[in-house]
């Protein structure tokens, strides 16, 4: 029978965000002795942070950790006090005077915010209560009176895993990518537990050409040129999407007011292996690829989840892909923040990628791909996210946060989904000692009826759909049918021979 003594504990901390602070003498007699945490100063929140309190984009992150061996809420607890609290967005109240809301240091209760339900060991269905589970914590918010977070611990054996994990973030905290790499420097390598996880970086292709004098610069120019023509036709559909422009209504299109419905969480494992061996095969990326295998599913022939393959071809249909256009702390500076006291920026800098998405039945399965590394290479050579965010910004300093709100709403229910792909670490990590079998993450309080993300890990891609029921009432077979597509164009390069 395992023990916790079987689990070292991780003391890890996390530096706070860039602020004006004290000595760091100073800082390290202001450590609180309960739960580790560090006390800081009150600050107000951004007003990217204040958008995501509006009642139309009350979003929360939720990351589903599922683990190899059953988790023990002592050691999980204990270490969180010397990793995830000693960041002052999840040791401080948010709290509203005078009109103003303002991160205000607090002692965190644990046991408020790690909650370890009391679970029947022999139910029929444990992936069906898992999803139910997710289900009806997407009904729920986090009381203000606390830090907005919360951690959910179920001894639950399911068909992927021991036990999982459920963390519950409030957006207003931070940004997916940088809320994920914080979650992630929270965690070690399995083979050398003082190691943080190893994330790739894709390397940029030494561009080597013999074009010399004026070819070179008429290239670069031809460059720029596309560049300056694709903002600019980028930023006018963005602003006639905000004024008037809407996708075409279809199947998978929320009705007004999805963002206050309930999220159906479903999520599906395939192998990177399959994906990295058609993206060499293609000369594409794992994104392309990714874009292509979701059009692929949607599209798909035979009675699959929804019905966009009736609908005739000139439809407008587009995915929005929310863009945080200030870089990620990596997870080494995250993990430094309790030795060394450095200083993080952190922070929503929110732009808008309107990506369209093609609605056609494809005799070539390879066209999907072939159709979604145009899309995305087209949208490389633009500065959509930035000029977005500069609009937005300006909005928000000209007329207040309800307006910036309502553009923002407006700019995302008038598409139709939410798409994106995040890299994962290369090797086995875990959680407080607990080893991880895969993460899932995904939210909800979006104003769309669907959002799709991709999650690498190690060798394995885990897609995940959360979904409004009213709209698409089949998540499961919408998410099997993205699966098959990737065995359908895996199948299509192997027999054109292209491996």
């Amino acid at each position: 029978m395992e023990s916790t003594n079987s689990f070292r504990l991780r003391k890890q901390a996390l530096k706070p965000i860039e602020t004006a602070r004290s000595s760091a003498s100073q800082r390290d007699e202001e450590v609180s002795k309960n739960n580790g945490q560090r006390t800081c100063e009150e600050e107000p929140l951004s007003p990217s942070s204040r958008l995501y309190h509006e009642p139309n984009f009350n979003v929360y992150v939720i990351a589903i950790m599922g683990c190899k061996t059953k988790i023990y809420p002592d050691v999980v607890k204990a270490n969180l006090g010397h990793s995830l609290l000693r960041h002052p967005r999840f040791s401080s109240l948010q709290v509203e005077n005078n009109g103003e809301m303002r991160w205000v240091p607090t002692e965190v209760d644990l046991e408020r915010h790690v909650i370890v339900p009391e679970l029947d060991q022999n139910m029929d269905s444990p992936d069906k209560f898992l999803e139910d589970y997710v289900y009806n914590l997407s009904k729920t918010t986090i009381d203000k009176s606390q830090p907005l977070w919360d951690l959910h611990l179920l001894n639950l054996r399911t068909s992927e895993s021991e036990a999982v994990g459920i963390f519950r973030i409030h957006h207003s905290l931070g940004d997916g990518t940088s809320l994920l790499s914080l979650l992630l420097a929270c965690t070690r390598q399995m083979k050398d537990s003082k190691a943080l996880p190893t994330i790739p970086i894709r390397k940029k292709k030494d561009k080597k050409s013999d074009r010399i004098g004026i070819w070179r610069i008429l290239l670069r120019f031809w460059f720029v040129l596309q560049v300056f023509w694709n903002t600019v036709v980028d930023v006018f559909m963005f602003i006639a999407t905000a004024l008037f422009l809407t996708d075409t209504q279809n199947p998978l299109k929320g009705l007004p007011g999805s963002e206050s419905t309930p999220r159906r969480i479903v999520y599906r494992t395939v192998s990177l292996d399959d994906i990295k061996f058609v993206k060499n095969a293609m000369n594409t990326t794992i994104n392309d690829v990714a874009f292509g295998m979701t059009q692929a599913g949607e599209n798909k022939k035979d009675g699959g989840a929804t019905e966009t393959n009736n609908l005739p071809k000139s439809i407008r249909l587009r995915s929005n892909l929310l863009v945080n256009i200030r870089p990620a702390p990596g997870i080494q500076a995250l993990a430094d923040m309790m030795e060394k006291d450095a200083e993080v920026k952190w922070g929503n800098w929110i732009g808008y990628v309107i990506l369209p998405f093609t609605i056609a039945v494809r005799e070539d399965p390879l066209d999907y791909v072939r159709n979604a590394k145009a899309i995305i290479d087209r949208k490389k050579r633009s500065l959509e996210a930035f000029c977005t965010f500069y609009i937005a910004d300006w909005a928000l300093n000209l007329f207040g946060i309800k307006a910036a709100s309502a553009l923002s709403h407006k700019v995302i229910s008038r598409t139709t989904m939410c798409f994106s792909n995040m890299v994962g670490p290369v090797e086995e990590i875990g959680f407080c000692g607990h080893p991880m079998a895969f993460l899932a993450p995904s939210s909800y309080g979006q104003p769309y009826a669907l959002m799709i993300n991709f999650q690498s890990y190690i060798d394995k891609m885990t897609i995940v759909l959360s979904v409004d029921e009213g709209t698409i009432p089949n998540p499961h077979q919408l998410c099997d049918d993205i699966v098959e597509s990737l065995q359908v164009i895996k199948d299509a390069v192997l027999t054109r021979g292209l491996a």
